[in-house]
C-alpha cells in the first residue's frame, strides 16, 4: 500500500497513500514552500491550497519544529505529514503527523489537524490509521500515542476508531495520554 512516487519539482516527494487521500511527507523545501505562500504551496504539492490554510495547531511553532528536525531522502516522515484530498480537485485539507523520532522505549506521538470544511467526514481518522501503520513498519517503534484534552470528543474519536485505549494523565496538566501498542493489532 505504501508508494514513493518521484515527482519533478525541487525533489522526490515522500507519498502514502489510503482510499481517499495522498499523505506527502513534510521536508525542508516543501515546508520552506508553506512558509513562501499557499501559492507556492500548491504548486509543489500540485493541489489546491485553501485561504483557510494553515490549520488549528500547525503555528509558526510547529513549522520552525519541522525545519529544524526535517528530514531527507529515506528518513522522511518522523514529522508532519500534508494531507491531500484525491476527490478532483485535489485539495490539501490538513496535516498530519509524529513529534519526532521514536523514543528509546520505541514510542513515538502522533497529531493530526483537519480544516473546518473537512471535518467530521473521516479523514483524521484515515490519516491516523495510515500513519500508525507506517509508524509499525519499523521494527523500532512498538507503541504509537497521542495526547489531547479530554474534551475534545472528535479527537479521542478519531483515537478509538485506530484501537488506541487511554493510559493516563498526557505530560501537561489537563491533558490525558491514548496509544496503541504493536502487540494489540496482532
Amino acid at each position: 500500500m505504501a508508494i514513493v512516487s518521484e515527482r519533478s519539482q525541487d525533489a522526490a516527494l515522500r507519498q502514502l497513500r489510503s482510499r481517499r487521500l495522498i499523505l506527502v511527507a513534510a521536508r525542508p523545501a516543501l515546508i520552506e514552500k508553506d512558509i513562501e505562500g499557499r501559492e507556492r504551496l500548491a504548486a509543489a504539492l500540485d493541489a489546491e491550497v485553501p485561504e483557510a490554510w494553515p490549520p488549528d495547531l500547525y503555528g509558526q511553532e510547529a513549522v520552525q519544529y519541522a525545519l529544524q528536525h526535517g528530514e531527507e531522502g529515506a528518513e522522511q516522515g518522523w514529522s508532519f505529514w500534508y494531507l491531500i484530498s484525491v476527490e478532483e480537485p485535489q485539495q490539501l485539507i490538513g496535516i498530519c503527523g509524529f513529534k519526532g523520532r521514536p523514543d528509546r522505549t520505541g514510542s513515538v506521538e502522533i497529531s493530526y489537524s483537519i480544516l473546518e470544511a473537512w471535518q467530521r467526514r473521516g479523514f483524521a481518522t484515515e490519516a491516523v490509521a495510515r500513519l500508525v501503520e507506517w509508524a509499525f513498519s519499523h521494527h523500532n517503534v512498538h507503541e504509537v500515542c497521542a495526547e489531547t484534552l479530554p474534551h475534545l470528543r472528535q479527537s479521542i474519536r478519531v483515537l478509538e476508531k485506530n484501537g488506541f485505549n487511554l493510559t493516563g494523565a498526557g505530560s501537561e496538566a489537563g491533558v490525558v495520554r491514548y496509544a496503541v501498542r504493536r502487540s494489540s493489532l496482532i
